[in-house]
């Protein structure tokens, strides 16, 4: 046994963490507990054990060339790192791993790239060289026999070799990118660490790292251990799944789109397919927060469990492709505006906005004078990236001519429109519009998430008028706001709450939780005359990443003096992730690392009165009439009051 534990550090490691709880519990549970980690520790593996050789290889990059792993004897130290072309996270590691090549350079440390995914061609491989001018080799691994070799399974994988080729350190490279989580900066540097240790010739601290990203897309998919391959006519690609993929993903995963990959095809998913399988099994993909028990929403993206059983299914029997001859028709997307043809388009400012190549870019404001010279009413309402890539959301918001732009006094724009990844365009029913008196300004809040390349925006809106004539309901939109919350620092639950009364009957129409990094849960709920209570939009697990409006499917009646109740918890504490920095008070803020709680909702009077505000809500020619006519009257009634006033005088 003494052997056995002097054998690898991971199985030391392992070893150790049992006998420090050996005096903490019965002596048999203990004894039993380290029988079974040595034993789950020797265990046969076919992936690269720690403290253990790797053979030799070579491999070609994208134009041909050799490279051999142990090609310079002088050699201190081996790098090999797993990228993949279309994955976020090994593109948002592409400079960091440069430097790293850079700061290492003088000191006998070789670095390899490696490319172990069947659907990345040589072409996109010395596309991506190019894009992001890897200073070291990009090396093709044609059938993942090196990825096997090292029991690699994601991009981007980092793995480092002492001068013998003996593993040291596998995992991550630091931990400011996660899934669904950008730091500011990086608060451990695993890699540069592990390298630094190897070189010194001392022992790695941390050998084992998680490495978060994207699965390696081997040659096969693995099938689940006695799931059998599926008979014809079960669920195959051509069957099934192609049409589901259509219907669920391709709005996003498709050229020139938001998401880092297109699933247009059988090769395309194939290559994708364990990752498609995690993100179906937690619920990331396809994005959306509300919980199903309350509220119906016309702009849901969940799967059905029908469809998510579909999925997995395929998967977990290899992906079989199935009959060629059955696929569905490929879908045709608007390759112009959805709206149709705009009658106006703003854009965010007159010089594109660079968006760096990595890193954590705060919410940018971008505030533009649309020029109108009279009023308009908004029917449709189209946000369009200029770089789709990095843009995450657009949201647009409008002021009047009146008031300021200062939301600590709840006086801040209204909600106008915008884009999110899977979104759809704000098409009014007819009769609907949306009020913009003339001098009216708007605010661009841009969300922006490097992918590892400089990149320039210049984003912008469509807008669609409807005749003055023709529209019957205003469309309003209300920001209820907390601006006096106060986060404690360490606060893993801090709660805040805000309402708002309807003064008449209104239909609601649209939902859109507003929260930052610290945000954890977000709930509607309306308080109808009488005591009832509905919750009218639950989200357990607010993901600032995903900004979503929730378009009821009906419109709900709110009879007035109904309160609309927005209740939301900030987690302010070391275990979120996201949080920028526990050890802060948070406050009110627009950037990230500050704090917002808005309970934005859109909806329509049941009784459009328009003879109550002619100046501020008709026509430009009914204000015209309006203001003559206010005017004839004060006119009259100060001449009236001079004339009594000289009467008495005289009098």
């Amino acid at each position: 046994m003494r052997r056995l534990l002097q054998t690898t550090p991971r199985w030391r490691h392992r070893a150790r963490a049992c006998l420090a709880t050996f005096v903490a519990t019965p002596r048999w549970i203990a004894c039993w507990a380290l029988v079974l980690a040595i034993a789950a520790a020797a265990s046969p593996s076919t992936a690269a054990e720690l403290g253990l050789p790797i053979d030799e290889f070579t491999l070609r990059d994208s134009h041909g060339r050799e490279h051999a792993l142990a090609s310079a004897p002088d050699t201190k130290a081996f790098v090999v790192v797993f990228l993949g072309v279309e994955c976020p996270l090994a593109n948002l590691y592409a400079p960091r791993l440069n430097e790293l090549a850079e700061r290492f350079a003088g000191r006998g440390v070789a670095f390899f790239g490696i490319n172990s995914n069947r659907q990345d061609s040589n072409s996109e491989l010395a596309a991506y060289v190019e894009q992001h001018h890897f200073s070291f080799p990009q090396l093709k691994d044609v059938g993942n026999v090196i990825a096997d070799r090292f029991g690699a399974e994601r991009t981007p994988e980092a793995f480092v070799l002492d001068g013998n080729r003996v593993l040291r350190y596998r995992g991550r490279i630091d931990n400011q990118y996660e899934v669904g989580v950008q730091r500011a900066a990086a608060t451990r540097h695993d890699l540069r660490f592990a390298i630094e240790a190897v070189l010194d010739g001392k022992e790695v601290f941390d050998p084992s790292t998680e490495a978060p990203g994207c699965f390696i897309g081997r040659t096969e998919v693995r099938q689940r251990e006695g799931q059998a391959a599926p008979a014809a006519g079960d669920i195959t690609w051509s069957s099934k799944i192609a049409d589901i993929i259509q219907r669920r993903c391709q709005e996003c995963h498709r050229p020139g789109q938001f998401a880092p990959f297109p699933l247009l095809t059988y090769d395309d998913a194939l290559g994708w397919a364990e990752t498609i399988r995690e993100v179906v099994t937690l619920e990331r993909m396809p994005p959306w927060n509300a919980n199903p028990e309350h509220g119906q929403f016309s702009n849901d993206l969940r799967l059905t469990p029908e469809e998510k059983s579909a999925l997995l299914a395929w998967i977990d029997a290899g992906a079989p492709q199935g009959d060629p001859e059955k696929l569905p028709a490929p879908r045709e997307y608007a390759s112009g505006w959805r709206i149709g043809e705009p009658d106006q388009i703003v854009y965010l400012a007159e010089k594109p906005f660079e968006v760096p190549a990595d890193g954590v870019v705060d919410y940018q404001w971008f505030y533009v004078d649309p020029g109108f010279k009279e009023d308009r009413w908004v029917q449709a309402v189209e946000a369009r990236p200029g770089a789709r890539q990095v843009v995450h959301h657009v949201t647009v918001y409008h002021k009047p001519p009146w008031g300021d732009w200062d939301m600590q006094h709840n006086t801040r724009i209204n909600l106008l429109g915008g884009f999110n990844p899977g979104g759809e365009p704000l098409v009014l029913p007819p009769g609907h519009a949306i009020y913009l008196p003339a001098g009216t300004q708007f605010a661009f809040e841009m969300h922006y998430t490097p992918n590892g390349v400089v990149q320039q925006d210049r984003s912008h809106i469509g807008l669609v008028f409807a005749e003055p004539g023709d529209v019957k309901k205003e469309v309003q939109a209300f920001m209820p706001a907390d601006t006096k919350i106060d986060i404690p620092p360490g606060e893993a639950d801090y709660r805040s709450r805000i309402s708002y009364r309807f003064p008449e009957d209104m239909d609601l129409m649209i939902l859109r939780p507003h929260m930052h990094l610290r945000g954890k849960s977000f709930r509607y709920e309306a308080v109808y005359p009488g005591g009832k209570r509905e919750i009218l939009l639950d989200v357990p697990r607010f993901d600032f990443n995903w900004q979503h409006s929730y378009y009821l499917a009906q419109p709900k009646r709110m009879p007035r003096g109904t309160e609309l109740v927005c209740s939301a918890s900030f987690d302010n504490s070391a275990e979120n992730p996201s949080n920028p920095d526990p050890a802060a008070r948070v406050r009110w803020g627009d950037q990230s690392w500050d704090e917002m709680m808005i309970g934005i909702f859109c909806a329509t009077p049941v009784v459009q009165h328009w003879n109550n505000y002619p100046l501020a809500y008709g026509t430009p020619r009914t204000r015209r009439i309006a203001f003559v006519a206010l005017a004839g009257g004060i006119a009259v009634s100060l001449a009236a009051s001079y004339w009594q006033r000289g009467r008495h005088v005289t009098g």
